[in-house]
C-alpha cells in the first residue's frame, strides 16, 4: 500500500513536471516573437523617419507594415501578460479575503477569462477569414496576414489559461470555479428570452452588474468588459459576434497606439542607460541641502522623467531606487516616501508623452500635439501644490549633517545630466517641427538614448535588452487588449442608445460648463480608482468629449481635467492600483502610506480645482 502511494505521488509529480515543461515552451514560443516584433516596429518606424526627413524619399509601406506587426505584438503581448498574471485587475477586495477565498477567486478569474476566450474563438476565426478578401493598399497582401493575429492570440490565451489552471490550483478548486462559471453562463443563456423585452434595463444588468461583479471579484478588467459585452450583444441583440471582434480590432489597430510600446521601452531604456539617474543626481546637487530638498527632487525628477517615458510604473521605477536610500538616511519615513511617490504619479499624468493622452487622441480625434502642449502647465500647477505640502512637513528638518554642494559640483552634475535633460525637449521639438509624428518620435528618443548610453554614460547592458523587450510587449499587450475590449463595450453602449441618453442628461444639467466639469471630475475620480485611466477613457471618452464641445468646454482643457481626475483616483488608496504599484516599487507596506498620503491628495485636489477653473493653464500655449 505504501508503494502504491509512492507510485501515485510520482505520477502526480511527473504530470505536473510535464505541464511545467509545456508552459515553459509556450512562454518561449510567445515571448521571443513578441520581443522581436517590438524591436522590428522600432526599426521600421525609425527607418521611415530617416528615409522621409533625411533622404526625402518616404517609405510608403512603413506604417502599414508597422501596423501589421503591432497587432501581432499586441496579441502575443496579451498572451505573455496572461501567462505572467500581469493583466490589469482590481485586487482591493480580493486582497482582504481569507487565503482560501483569495485562492478560489484567483482561479475564478482565470475561469471567467477562459469562458470569454472560448466564446470568442470561433467569431475571431470567422472574422480573420472574412478579412482574407481585403487587400492592403501599400503592400498589396491579404489583410488576413494582419487579422489572423486575433484568432492565433485567442487560441494561445486559451492554452495559457488551461495550463495556469492546471498549475496554480488544486483539482477540486479548479473544477468548482469552472462549474460555477459554466452554470452562470448557462443561466444567462437560458434567461435570454426574458432579457430581450427588458430593453435598456439590460445595460444595467450587463454593464453594471456583470462588469461590477467581475471587476470586484478580481477578473482582469479587459476580460470583465469583454465578457459583459459578448453577453449583452449575444443575448439581447441580433448582432453577429464577428462584429464585436471587428470593433475590438478597430480599437487595437489605431496606429497612434503604436506609441505605447515604444514609449514604455524608452522608459526602461533611460533607466538602464543611467540617464534617469543623471537627471536626479543633478537635481539633488541643486536642492539636496534645502529642507525637504530630496522631496522636491522627487517631484521635479518625476516631472522630467515623465517627459521621456509614457509609463508611470517605468517613471517610478527609475526614480525611487536613486532617491529613497538617501531620503531614509535623512530620517524620512517610508510611508511618507511612498505617499509622495504615488501622488507624483498622479501629478505627472498629463506630462507628454503620457500614454493616457495618446489614448485620448486615438479615441476622440483631439490633436496629439495640442494635448502634449496643453499637458505641461497643469502638471506644473499640481507639482507646486505638492511642493507646498513638502515645505510644511519638512520645515523643521535637521540638515546639520548635510553638506551643500559646491558650484563646481553642481556645474559638473549639470554637464553630466545635460544629454538626459535635453531628451524631453528633443522629443517635443521633433513633433512640433514636423520631423516625426507622435507615434514615430519615440523611435528618435530610443536612438538618442542608445547613443547616449553607449557613448556618453557608458552604461548599456546588452543582456537586459531581451527582458526589457519582453516586459514592453507584456505591458503593452495588456494595455492594448483593454483598449480593444473597452472599444467593443463602448460600441455596444452607443448602439443601445446610451450615448444619446447620456448626452441629453449632461446637456440638461444645471450649472452649464461649470456643472458639467464638476460632474466629470467626480465621475472620472471614481472611474480612475475602479477601472484605471486607459479603459475609462476608451469607454467614456467618445461619449463625453462631444458633450464637452456642445456645452462650450475646450477639448484640450477637458482632457487635462479628466486625466488629472483619473490620476487622482488611480493613485489614491484604498482602490487605486497605482498606489499599490508605488508601494511595490518602493518596497513599502501599503498600510504605512495611508495616513501621510491624505495631505498630498488634498493638495492635488486643490491643484485640480485650479486647473478646472482656469482654462488658460491647459490652453494658454496652444497655437491660434
Amino acid at each position: 500500500m505504501h508503494g502504491a502511494r509512492e507510485q501515485g505521488l510520482a505520477a502526480s509529480t511527473g504530470w505536473r513536471a510535464g505541464v511545467d515543461t509545456l508552459d515553459r515552451w509556450l512562454g518561449r514560443l510567445t515571448e521571443l516573437p513578441a520581443a522581436g516584433l517590438v524591436l522590428a516596429d522600432i526599426v521600421v518606424l525609425l527607418a521611415g523617419v530617416v528615409s522621409r526627413y533625411v533622404f526625402h524619399s518616404p517609405l510608403v509601406w512603413s506604417d502599414e507594415l508597422a501596423g501589421i506587426m503591432f497587432l501581432w505584438m499586441s496579441m502575443l503581448g496579451a498572451v505573455v501578460a496572461l501567462r505572467r498574471g500581469e493583466h490589469m485587475r482590481m485586487t482591493a477586495f480580493v486582497a482582504k479575503a481569507s487565503p482560501d477565498t483569495r485562492a478560489f477567486l484567483d482561479v475564478l478569474a482565470l475561469a471567467a477569462s477562459l469562458a470569454f476566450l472560448l466564446l470568442v474563438a470561433h467569431p475571431a476565426f470567422e472574422y480573420a477569414s472574412e478579412e482574407a478578401i481585403v487587400v492592403t493598399p501599400a503592400l498589396e497582401i491579404s489583410n488576413a496576414w494582419r487579422a489572423s493575429a486575433l484568432p492565433v492570440g485567442v487560441g494561445l490565451m486559451v492554452l495559457v489559461s488551461l495550463l495556469r489552471l492546471l498549475r496554480v490550483s488544486t483539482a477540486g478548486r479548479t473544477l468548482a470555479a469552472l462549474v460555477l462559471v459554466g452554470v452562470l453562463c448557462g443561466a444567462f443563456w437560458w434567461m435570454a428570452p426574458m432579457l430581450v423585452p427588458l430593453g435598456k434595463l439590460n445595460l444595467l444588468i450587463f454593464f453594471g452588474g456583470v462588469v461590477g461583479a467581475c471587476v470586484f471579484a478580481g477578473v482582469p478588467i479587459a476580460f470583465s468588459f469583454a465578457l459583459a459585452t459578448f453577453g449583452f450583444l449575444a443575448l439581447t441583440t441580433k448582432t453577429p459576434m464577428l462584429v464585436l471582434v471587428g470593433r475590438m480590432d478597430e480599437g487595437m489597430s489605431h496606429l497612434i497606439l503604436l506609441a505605447v510600446p515604444l514609449f514604455v521601452f524608452l522608459g526602461l531604456l533611460i533607466e538602464m542607460t543611467g540617464m534617469a539617474k543623471a537627471m536626479v543626481q543633478f537635481l539633488a546637487s541643486l536642492l539636496g541641502h534645502v529642507r525637504g530638498g530630496l522631496s522636491y527632487v522627487l517631484i521635479g525628477g518625476m516631472y522630467l522623467v515623465s517627459g521621456i517615458s509614457g509609463s508611470k510604473a517605468a517613471d517610478m521605477a527609475a526614480i525611487a531606487p536613486v532617491l529613497f536610500p538617501e531620503m531614509k538616511k535623512r530620517g524620512a519615513r517610508p510611508g511618507d516616501l511612498v505617499a509622495l511617490l504615488s501622488t507624483t504619479g498622479a501629478q505627472t499624468e498629463t506630462i507628454p508623452p503620457s500614454i493616457v493622452l495618446i489614448t485620448i487622441g486615438s479615441v476622440t480625434g483631439v490633436s496629439i500635439a495640442a494635448l502634449f502642449t496643453g499637458g505641461l502647465v497643469p502638471g506644473l500647477v499640481l507639482g507646486v501644490a505638492l511642493c507646498t505640502v513638502v515645505w510644511w512637513r519638512y520645515r523643521h528638518e535637521d540638515l546639520s549633517g548635510v553638506e551643500r554642494a559646491s558650484g563646481r559640483a553642481i556645474g559638473k552634475a549639470f554637464v553630466y545630466a545635460l544629454p538626459a535633460v535635453a531628451l524631453p525637449f528633443v522629443i517635443r521639438a521633433a513633433v512640433v517641427e514636423g520631423v516625426a509624428t507622435a507615434t514615430e518620435v519615440s523611435t528618435i528618443g530610443i536612438a538618442y538614448s542608445v547613443l547616449a548610453g553607449l557613448l556618453l554614460y557608458r552604461q548599456f547592458d546588452v543582456k537586459r535588452l531581451l527582458p526589457m523587450l519582453i516586459e514592453t510587449a507584456a505591458l503593452s499587450g495588456a494595455i492594448i487588449f483593454i483598449i480593444g475590449a473597452a472599444t467593443g463595450m463602448a460600441w455596444g453602449l452607443t448602439q443601445s442608445g446610451f450615448a444619446h441618453d447620456l448626452a441629453a442628461a449632461m446637456e440638461a444639467m444645471p450649472g452649464g460648463k461649470a456643472g458639467f466639469i464638476a460632474v466629470s471630475v467626480v465621475a472620472f475620480l471614481v472611474l480612475g480608482s475602479v477601472l484605471e485611466g486607459i479603459p475609462a477613457i476608451v469607454l467614456f471618452g467618445p461619449l463625453m468629449f462631444p458633450i464637452a464641445r456642445a456645452v462650450g468646454v475646450h477639448e484640450v482643457h477637458y482632457a487635462m481635467v479628466v486625466v488629472l481626475a483619473m490620476g487622482l483616483g488611480l493613485f489614491a488608496p484604498p482602490f487605486g492600483v497605482g498606489y499599490y504599484a508605488a508601494c511595490a516599487i518602493g518596497k513599502v507596506d501599503p498600510v504605512e502610506g495611508i495616513r501621510p498620503i491624505w495631505g498630498y491628495l488634498v493638495a492635488l485636489m486643490v491643484g485640480l480645482v485650479l486647473v478646472a477653473a482656469v482654462p488658460w493653464f491647459s490652453t494658454g500655449f496652444l497655437g491660434k
